[in-house]
């Protein structure tokens, strides 16, 4: 799922049912084509730790190439703060400011009609919840 946005308002949005890795160049490479962008935006976790490997390398290569900066959000900030899928069972959870992982049924994700109320970071390292095994 991917947003365009002017003066902070959602103007567009693409949306692909493919992996990561698969979806990510692709759609970039279409709305470079239309946009030229002064800021990338990404969720950095929790969810899925393949994507956001991918998401991370593929915006954080783009943001350097292109001079532009690379900025992150809390994935839990597009789902108004439901659980995330964290595997086939669990879900992260967030609860009073801390993550868990619980056996629950996972929110829908959404791209914001304005970015004036989200809690950007310039800290925009992946954000995995579980340490590597």
């Amino acid at each position: 799922m991917l947003g365009i946005y002017e003066d902070d308002i959602l103007i567009k949005s693409v949306q692909s049912d493919e992996r990561a890795s698969e979806a990510l160049p692709v759609l970039l490479q279409a709305l470079l084509k239309e946009f030229e962008f002064s800021r990338l935006i990404y969720a950095n976790g929790p969810g899925s730790y393949m994507g956001i490997k991918i998401s991370f390398l593929t915006l954080k290569t783009l943001s350097i190439v292109k001079d532009i900066p690379l900025l992150a959000l809390s994935a839990f900030e597009l789902n108004d703060f439901k659980p995330i899928r964290a595997n086939k069972k669990l879900c992260f959870v967030y609860k009073k400011g801390e993550i868990f992982l619980e056996d629950t049924e996972a929110g829908e994700f959404f791209l914001p009609k304005s970015l004036q109320d989200l809690h950007l970071k310039e800290d925009n390292l992946p954000f995995y919840f579980l340490e590597a095994i």
